[in-house]
């Protein structure tokens, strides 16, 4: 009987300790987990940290952009002045006053130019035309001028043909460079006083299609008042 009470003693005895070595087992995962939580939210919170900071720094790098492009998208204000072609920018002289001056001198005029020469009879006639056009347009922003093709003259010759003939405008003659220059732009007639060629240089600095032939002073008049629009 004592022996028995023993060994059952002994059993109970090991049968508790089992149960809270169990017990105990048990508990620490529980333990170890709870204590880990806190660590893995940090880690969590601190990887997200990052994202969440630059949001307000992409807000103001977006706000910095929006308020930068205004002045990069600015518009420049357009060239509105034409680039005169080189002919209308080779100095002249006038051989009545000995004055210089270009074509192109005369931006925001109209000016009606006729080639001619001092032995051309066709040009004579053609040249009485243009002075009763120039009266009848007398106070208008028109200039006239007269070309010698004859490239050989001296402007003492040219200014006497013109005062001997009251013609009163802007006389000139031709340089070989530009004499050259009208030729690739107009074509060979340039050169041809007997055709009495002429053309008009808008006030942009456009100009018409080359005139050839002798016209009444009316007619002359119709085609600068077209040029000007």
């Amino acid at each position: 009987m004592r022996r028995s009470a023993y060994l059952f003693a002994v059993i109970v005895v090991l049968f508790l300790l089992s149960a809270c070595s169990a017990s105990q087992s048990q508990e620490q995962p529980s333990e170890a987990a709870a204590a880990a939580a806190p660590v893995i939210q940090s880690e969590t919170e601190q990887a997200a940290e990052p994202f969440n900071a630059s949001e307000p720094n992409s807000e103001k790098q977006s706000d910095t952009q929006e308020t930068e492009m205004p002045g990069d998208m600015e518009e420049q204000p357009e060239t509105m002045a034409k680039d005169r072609p080189v002919w209308q920018q080779i100095a002249l002289t006038n051989a009545r006053t000995g004055e210089t001056f270009t074509l192109a001198d005369f931006e925001g005029q109209t000016v009606f130019v006729e080639p001619m020469a001092t032995w051309c009879s066709n040009c004579r006639r053609q040249l009485h035309s243009v002075r009763g056009a120039k009266e009848q347009l007398a106070g208008e922003d028109v200039v006239f001028v007269a070309l010698s093709v004859e490239t050989n003259i001296d402007d003492a010759t040219l200014a006497s043909y013109a005062n001997g003939e009251g013609f009163d405008w802007l006389f000139a003659v031709v340089t070989p460079e530009l004499l050259g220059l009208l030729a690739d732009e107009f074509g060979r007639s340039i050169a041809n006083p007997p055709a009495t060629p002429h053309f008009i240089i808008r006030a942009d600095g456009s100009i018409t299609d080359l005139v050839t032939g002798v016209e009444p002073s009316d007619q002359i008049v119709a085609q600068i008042i077209a040029a000007q629009g």
